[in-house]
């Protein structure tokens, strides 16, 4: 498996396609693209992270930038710690939901936003290029430790204007937490514990060995589904590794489904928005969310925008338009008002408003939101050429449907929709499908795996 670079930063094998070499290469090459300023390094957890953590910021040090080390903590936070600190950049040593023996590194912009198309392939050039020029002893950075930063992240999110604490503590909710022992557990059961829940936490030792799966879909958490049935909880949370992305389940033990993340977060800041008088806002989605924005939005008078897969389109669209509220259907949310990237922990905290607002319980929330199934699936690329196929594909129902080539290629028919497109982080081809019945979604889905591969 060879290293993976994309706007989503590099991912590889630990030890086959990421090494210390490739830790080295980048680490200097990003020193040079933020002209030697100071640049915030978090990890997510996981057990290789200390050590590409460690090289990354030998070599960040030796280039001559000050680090702000900030331990193991979400890659949201160090977005914000960027933004905070007004640093040059930031590195996350994460894999995000890639499993154990992955490792990679997201690179940050002096804005806290992650690199765009452009600023990707300046940083690149970079890289390839090569040469890095390392500082004597006497001009070297200075290490700052800042363990302690996830409190400013979970500050920023209690003293937002439309959470009231007291007013969740009331419900008295008892929540399940799964942070797959990996950033997450260094800040969503403190952070639920500010909110007034009772918590159990599931796999929230922050060991870096995960318990399951780290993708967080349904089949990789039937333990949480079963422990949120036999706990009698209110409602489950499952983090991914670095803790952008929130899955929740309801009080029944069943998947909210996570494309139902940013629509209960839609619907909870446009209405809080209209309540204080505010209308005409605008939303951001990316093109493989579910049209259950486009309907909730329509309830309050709001836009919705979308853009191709990838949190930097998303967040780079909703900072052009000034956009209230966005993300993707992945179960991230982007809250501007703490910061522009997706941020599981933001998205607690808007579910527990909700739940506390309206006073039902998570699985009456998620029968009152407008009814799609989304089926997801995926097909090695192996031999096939991903780029001709969707041509051919675009070529076939262009003159008969909506079509939209953005990001791969999106058919949008009558009552359903599918979207195809390369993904940024494995060797596959994503195939989404969205209808009004999970029948009909999976027959789309089978039925274009067999026009891919055919």
């Amino acid at each position: 498996m060879s290293l993976m670079v994309s706007i989503s930063g590099i991912r590889g094998i630990v030890g086959s396609s990421l090494t210390p070499e490739t830790a080295v290469k980048y680490a200097a090459a990003f020193a040079e693209y933020a002209g030697h300023g100071t640049i915030a390094v978090g990890r997510d957890g996981r057990i290789t992270g200390r050590s590409i953590a460690d090289t990354v910021i030998a070599v960040l040090l030796q280039s001559g930038c000050d680090v702000i080390d900030l331990g193991v903590c979400p890659t949201p936070t160090v977005g914000l710690a960027v933004e905070r600190f007004r640093a040059a950049g930031g590195i996350a040593v994460t894999a995000s939901h890639n499993p154990m023996v992955w490792n990679g590194l997201k690179f940050i912009g002096p804005s806290g936003m992650f690199l765009n198309g452009a600023e990707n392939a300046r940083f690149w050039s970079i890289a390839e290029r090569g040469n890095f020029a390392y500082r004597p002893w006497d001009r070297q950075g200075t290490l700052r430790p800042e363990p302690g930063f996830i409190d400013t992240h979970i500050d920023a999110i209690l003293s937002l204007p439309f959470i009231d604490v007291r007013a969740i503590a009331a419900r008295r909710l008892k929540v399940v937490a799964d942070c797959v022992n990996a950033s997450g557990g260094a800040i969503v059961p403190k952070l639920l514990r500010a909110f007034g829940c009772e918590v159990v936490e599931l796999h929230c030792d922050v060991s870096g060995v995960f318990a399951h799966t780290p993708e967080p879909l349904p089949e990789n958490l039937t333990e949480l589904a079963a422990r949120v049935a036999a706990e009698r909880a209110d409602v489950g949370f499952a983090i991914d590794p670095d803790a952008d992305r929130l899955v929740l389940f309801t009080n029944e033990g069943r998947p909210f489904v996570e494309e139902y993340t940013i629509v209960s977060a839609v619907k909870y800041v446009l209405a809080a928005e209209q309540r204080a008088g505010r209308t005409g806002h605008s939303v951001v989605v990316n093109l493989s969310t579910t049209r259950a924005v486009e309907d909730v939005a329509a309830t309050y008078g709001a836009a919705v925008h979308r853009t191709p897969v990838g949190e930097i389109n998303v967040a780079s669209r909703m900072k052009e338009l000034g956009s209230v509220i966005g993300g993707e259907g992945s179960g991230g949310v982007i809250l501007p008002q703490v910061h522009l990237s997706r941020d599981a922990a933001v998205g607690i905290g808007l579910f527990l408003q909700l739940m506390a607002e309206s006073g039902g319980s998570s699985a009456e929330l998620k029968a009152g939101l407008p009814a799609y199934e989304i089926v997801k699936n995926k097909i090695e690329v192996g031999s096939l050429k991903p780029d001709e196929v969707l041509a051919r594909l675009h070529d076939r129902y262009a003159k008969s449907e909506r079509t939209n080539m953005d990001d791969g290629l999106k058919i949008d028919f009558p009552s359903s929709w599918v979207h195809l497109r390369k993904s940024n982080t494995e060797p596959i081809i994503r195939i989404i499908a969205e209808a009004r019945t999970r029948a009909e979604a999976a027959a789309l889905v089978e039925r274009f795996q067999k026009e891919v591969t055919g």
